[in-house]
């Protein structure tokens, strides 16, 4: 019989008082009898809508299904055929718009914890059973991946177990792209990114970091070394900023360095090499999860108030519910309906304070969601010794503007012809972030993967 209790199990974490003064892992996992109890609560629906909610349509109902009798591995199994992440989308998936947004049990309760249990499964076999090498035969046919992040590592992944020799193209000096420089490893440890890209070696994916395509190769230059087809997932990591007087005082970030700092070069500690200023206040300007991220890093690296400055209402807040749940519970003060419109500076040249002005929300605009739209005579200061700016990022024109016959929009994200990946240039492909702009992990590795079936049927008829 189901579980039918109305709510979810509850997540395991470490209590607020203790997880601002470090950098772990926020939830802690379930343990086994959770995750088969919370797996029960699984009606296992003949209709499955949380299947097509899944942008890579994992078999949710047949994974929890063997959850719920104990079986993990077997739950693994199901799981990684359609999956090359599960313990990277377990995490940072937004399940509530997606799969559990469409869960039956959701109409008289909550949901089934689909994440949570995806992450479940996925730690519990790399604790028991770490990484595998696996031989593949070889069909003597080569493709280049530009990009170590989600997007590309599903597309290298799904072509190396097809038999292609596949090298990824990383321009940092380790793989894992976003992964590892945007989402910090209280939500995301580093580790669980690396034993994936170890997965990624064990089936003979090579990488190689360091390498910035459109500097030190072209994809020209691809092709003259052998490749017969180049994926492009390199992203869209450029910062982008608003246009207000003061941005350009010291004091003021991009949430990209601001996380690149803390993330990958590890700010946080005493002796680090690449430090953030000691602040005593600090804005993020967003409400995305990236904003949601880097005022969870402000207040882990000991400042005293942190701010997120939002246009819109707290019900237009486009981060996941649980980042702004644990942002509200760590004590950053919302500040939605305000717009910044200056940085003020001090006699040194460094941020004072942002000019702020209040927002009433009009007519829908074209994404759907109510416009914006200032109130006259509601300035006002908020106090603030550093700005971080997390309102969106854009293509690079690295890769683009280095290849002929490669076709952009006027955002300069790469043109292709839909679902398969395939740009404007032969044998050229391309999809996450490079081709959507800024979207979520689930995503990229969707186009990824039809990538990779794309190629794999280009290169089979040649």
């Amino acid at each position: 019989m189901p579980n039918m209790q109305l709510k979810k199990n509850p997540m395991p974490s470490q209590p607020v008082e203790v997880r601002i003064n470090n950098f772990n892992e926020v939830d802690l996992g379930y343990t086994l009898d959770m995750a088969i109890s919370e797996a029960q609560r699984c009606l296992n629906c003949k209709t499955r809508p949380c299947v097509s909610a899944c942008p890579v349509n994992v078999d949710i109902p047949d994974f929890i299904a063997e959850v719920a009798n104990g079986n993990i591995e077997k739950a693994y199994e199901i799981l990684s055929k359609k999956t090359r992440l599960p313990a990277v989308c377990g995490r940072v998936c937004p399940q509530e718009i997606q799969c559990e947004g469409k869960c039956v049990r959701g109409i008289k309760g909550e949901s089934v914890g689909i994440g949570r249990l995806e992450r479940f499964v996925a730690d519990w076999h790399r604790k028991n059973f770490g990484v595998k090498e696996e031989k593949i035969e070889s069909n003597g046919k080569k493709v280049a991946v530009i990009g170590a992040g989600p997007t590309g590592i599903t597309c290298a992944g799904e072509l190396a177990k097809k038999g292609y020799d596949v090298t990824i193209y990383e321009a940092l000096h380790i793989a894992g792209g976003i992964l590892v420089y945007g989402i910090p490893e209280f939500c995301l440890p580093n580790d669980v990114v690396e034993y994936e890209i170890n997965k990624l070696k064990a089936i003979g994916v090579k990488i190689e970091t360091n390498m910035v395509i459109g500097k030190v190769l072209t994809i020209d230059d691809l092709f003259d070394m052998g490749y017969q087809a180049v994926y492009i997932g390199n992203g869209s990591a450029v910062p982008n900023f608003m246009g207000i007087p003061g941005e350009n005082l010291n004091g003021v970030y991009s949430a990209n360095e601001y996380l690149m700092r803390v993330n990958m070069m590890q700010a946080y500690l005493q002796n680090s090499k690449t430090p953030i200023r000691k602040s005593k206040n600090v804005a993020v300007v967003g409400g995305g999860n990236v904003a949601m991220d880097a005022a969870r890093c402000a207040v882990r690296m000991g400042v005293e108030k942190v701010y997120i400055v939002y246009r819109r209402g707290m019900e237009e807040l486009p981060s996941r519910l649980e980042e702004i749940k644990h942002a509200q519970e760590e004590g950053i003060v919302f500040k939605t309906l305000t717009n910044p419109v200056e940085v003020i500076s001090n006699e040194n040249g460094e941020v004072k304070a942002i000019k702020c002005v209040e927002m009433m929300l009009g007519e829908p605009d074209e994404s759907g969601r109510r416009r914006p739209i200032v109130k006259e005579n509601s300035e006002f200061i908020i106090d603030v010794d550093t700005v971080i700016m997390a309102i969106g990022t854009s293509a690079s024109k690295l890769v683009t503007g280095t290849t002929e016959g490669l076709e952009t929009n006027k955002k300069g994200l790469i043109i292709t012809n839909g679902k398969d990946g395939l740009t404007t240039r032969e044998a050229v492909y391309a999809g996450g972030d490079a081709v959507t702009g800024p979207a979520t992990v689930i995503l990229a590795m969707g186009a990824g993967k039809n990538a990779a079936n794309a190629i794999d049927k280009m290169l089979q008829e040649k």
